[in-house]
């Protein structure tokens, strides 16, 4: 059941939640592992982390803003709050997003310095991306700041971790935690300043929106520049006191359930795109350690949560809903109230608003407001400036509907609307119909412009013997509009996703228009 969320109690700066949780479950709790097996507790991660930024302070100094482009790791989590520790807010460079956006963001910034690693650059094989970054920031190696690790620095980082209170930057709860980056699903990323206490609280709220048990071991695959991965997979158990496993990328899908055999993780966090990948590579008894999967950034497919409830035991799926802009989680289904379908009731401490929108005659625009609401986006003109949502509101541009018992039911995003022939149709519940159809596949629905009908629908999928007919008569059968039944399909071998698996539809839009054009 959910618990009572106290605002007050969640509005704390990272590095004062941070310290709390060290002296509540002991310095000596191990607490982070990765994939190089060599686990850390609170006192080292205290001591790595006050060491790092001694580092950095001496051989970059005290930047407002600094890139960290670096896998989901132990270094990975310790240069984060190394930024903290020195005052300077972390802008999380998404390596997957393309040089235009890199660069893009890094202006946006007005970034100087990018942390990375050698080796992560060498094993990513980012080095042609690297090369074209230099030329307009300072590309600083983690790998090369350690071999300066003198005794005056380690005697500094001791002391840190002993008084972390003394040695951190005195921050504000108000003062920005991180820059992270919109998708970019419908073009072209903004950037997002969530302040520490918008972290911080919902951590809070998911906390006390689940009964999450401090002996859980949570593993985490997502990308740190992921606001999921890094505020459900790094913040929140280490802030709760969770021990967790950073694992540095969800494309490993024969290795990632081994390990979670292998650590015995109690708490998954994952995408459907992901999920479905590893379902089909794992043994029967990869998850039977799960108490349960959290699954955001997409819709779960009916045939990922089937494989989960017929060939792994009922490891329970619990699905939800986020946006960058809301720290992310909105809303998620609870283990003892878990409706299929849905993506669970509004977070504790979150006030909801549905304005209605032409065309749809149940549900609404959503608007969110709450402690886990961002600060505001960069504003393009002046990067100095936060726009901060009007009254606290954030239009989340998502069409949703509400039940009498709380839940939300996802209609689609308002940019995933068409109007054909003066009706709405939404193209999320297109993509669903062909999910029924050829369920083993990946589908994709984009709209194009019509001459006569205003769009036209056009599915993309990796089903290479999909066609109109088959749509058609289940349409027929199963009662619904003709005119959600694309009448053009484009075949292609994958349907392309983001580096956080969501489906990328600005590639997909710009395949389609090409493909109607030259029809």
């Amino acid at each position: 059941m959910e618990r009572s969320f106290n605002a007050e109690e969640a509005s704390a700066s990272l590095f004062d939640v941070l310290t709390k949780v060290k002296s509540v479950m002991g310095a000596d709790r191990v607490i982070l592992e990765d994939q190089e097996r060599k686990p850390i507790s609170y006192k080292e991660f205290f001591q790595r982390t006050f060491a790092l930024a001694r580092l950095i302070k001496k051989h970059i100094g005290i930047e407002p803003r600094t890139g960290l482009m670096l896998p989901t790791s132990i270094g990975g989590v310790i240069s984060f709050f190394a930024l903290h520790a020195n005052g300077t807010t972390p802008v999380m460079i998404n390596f997957t997003a393309g040089q235009a956006n890199i660069r893009s963001a890094a202006k946006l910034t007005r970034l100087k310095t990018v942390l990375t690693s050698r080796r992560f650059i060498e094993q990513a094989k980012l080095e042609d991306l690297v090369e074209s970054m230099a030329d307009y920031v300072n590309i600083i190696y983690l790998d090369d700041l350690r071999k300066h690790l003198s005794l005056d620095v380690k005697a500094y980082a001791l002391w840190g971790s002993l008084f972390p209170k003394l040695a951190a930057h005195k921050a504000q709860p108000t003062d920005a935690g991180v820059i992270l980056f919109t998708s970019g699903s419908f073009g072209t990323p903004r950037g997002v300043v969530l302040s520490q206490s918008n972290l911080t609280s919902n951590v809070a709220q998911l906390d006390k929106h689940i009964n999450i048990k401090r002996e859980w071991i949570a593993f985490n695959p997502l990308p740190i520049f992921h606001s999921l991965g890094l505020t459900g997979g790094v913040l929140l158990p280490l802030l709760l006191g969770l021990r967790s496993f950073q694992y540095p990328s969800p494309l490993h899908v024969k290795q990632i359930p081994a390990l979670i055999k292998d650590t015995k993780a109690s708490l998954f966090f994952s995408t459907d795109t992901f999920l479905n990948q590893y379902a089909r590579s794992a043994e029967p008894d990869s998850f039977t350690s799960l108490d349960f999967i959290v699954c955001g950034a997409e819709k779960v497919r009916e045939e990922t949560h089937q494989l989960f409830t017929t060939q792994f035991g009922g490891a329970e799926i619990l699905e939800g809903y986020g946006v960058t802009e809301a720290s992310p989680v909105v809303a998620v289904n609870n283990p003892e109230y878990n409706r299929h379908g849905t993506v669970g009731r509004l977070l504790p401490g979150l006030s909801y608003r549905l304005d209605p929108v032409e065309g749809i005659a149940v549900g609404g625009r959503l608007f969110i407001k709450g402690p886990n609401v961002m600060a505001g986006y960069l504003d393009e003109a002046n990067p100095d400036v936060v726009d901060a949502p009007t009254d606290g509101w954030h239009d989340t541009g998502d069409i949703v509907n509400i039940d009498d018992e709380g839940c939300v039911h996802i209609l689609g995003r308002a940019k995933r609307f068409a109007k054909i022939a003066g009706e709405m149709v939404s193209l999320t519940a297109v993509e669903r119909i062909a999910e029924e159809v050829w369920p083993q596949s990946r589908h994709a629905v984009v709209a194009v412009s019509d001459d006569k009908k205003g769009e036209r629908l056009v599915l993309i999928t990796d089903n290479s013997t999909a066609d109109v007919t088959t749509l058609t008569d289940w349409a027929k059968e199963n009662g619904a509009p003709i005119l959600a039944i694309p009448k053009k399909i484009l075949k292609v071998n994958e349907v392309p996703v983001l580096g956080s698996g969501k489906t990328d539809y600005v590639t997909l839009q710009r395949l389609a228009d090409i493909e109607v054009r030259a029809a």
